[in-house]
């Protein structure tokens, strides 16, 4: 570690009242652009995803490889937009292949250059395989678009739920040395935010048993967690407050969608051991 690293970090103060003002409006202008690509599907989703994909890259290339510029960020991004572009046509396993190819070109190279092979086997799987796994369960044409919304209600929901819960309850942190704001106040409100979605979803969708839903959802809340406090490591290595400037009042991409990387990959492991042939059933529809 570095001696930037070393140095402790204050706790940062609560937000203020502008700070969340900020916050809201930019969510207002967002959201409605990512639900209005989730629900028509196809191209429209899939070029929001390349879009955040490039986006997304060069923040893990400055979080990870020591800088964000062009040339760390090319072979990232653009075997992102491979990834993509298979996944979109449905060649789900070329994808995965082109994602490989791509971590094996990023590991040679590196080892040619002779710098550290684990930041590539990181920033790969970190960026490549949640949008494999948001195109492979959009493309179900039974509930792909059920199952997208619902996984992004249910990071919304933990993240709402959680930000109030420790604002107003507090108490104990979870893993202050990672992320000083976040509390085990804070946790529970999340997964019971995400539980009370997944009751509402499987009750609108009509199938399945609304508590094993909701106790799915649950594992997931803490998954979520898990995303967002990988997130905060990478970025107290790196020394960063936030993993970018671009969206105002919350940071980076990476710092809106580290939740939903993690919720999103362990979603398409749950429907490929639960039903692979319908994956978003896979997901929503229990037992």
């Amino acid at each position: 570690m570095n001696g930037q690293q070393d140095i402790p970090r204050p706790e940062p103060m609560a937000p203020k009242a502008s700070d969340l003002r900020v916050r809201i409006v930019s969510a207002l202008v967002l959201a409605p652009v990512v639900l209005g690509a989730v629900w028509l599907g196809g191209w429209a989703f899939s070029l929001l995803l390349a879009l955040a994909a490039v986006l997304m890259a060069h923040e893990i290339a400055g979080l990870l490889f020591g800088g964000g510029g062009p040339r760390r960020t090319a072979l990232l991004a653009g075997t992102a937009l491979v990834v993509v572009a298979l996944a979109s046509v449905g060649l789900t396993a070329a994808a995965l292949a082109a994602a490989a190819a791509g971590l094996a070109f990023a590991l040679a190279a590196r080892s040619w250059t002779r710098d550290e092979l684990w930041p590539a086997l990181i920033a790969y799987p970190y960026l490549l395989l949640p949008l494999i796994s948001l195109i492979w369960l959009r493309a179900d044409s039974a509930l792909g678009l059920a199952v997208v919304f619902w996984l992004l209600a249910t990071v919304w929901a933990i993240d709402i739920c959680a930000y109030f819960a420790g604002r107003f309850i507090g108490g104990p942190k979870l893993a202050p040395r990672i992320s000083p704001k976040k509390t085990w106040a804070g946790l529970v409100g999340g997964i019971l935010g995400a539980m009370i979605v997944a009751i509402v979803t499987s009750l609108w969708i009509g199938e399945g048993a609304p508590l094993l839903l909701a106790l799915i959802a649950a594992a997931l809340a803490v998954l979520e967690q898990v995303g967002d406090f990988a997130e905060s490591a990478l970025k107290r290595r790196a020394g960063v407050k936030d993993s970018g400037t671009l969206i105002p009042g919350h940071g980076g991409i990476l710092d809106r969608v580290d939740g939903l990387v993690a919720v999103a990959v362990g979603a398409a492991i749950l429907a490929l051991i639960h039903n692979s042939a319908e994956p978003a059933a896979g997901v929503l529809i229990w037992p």
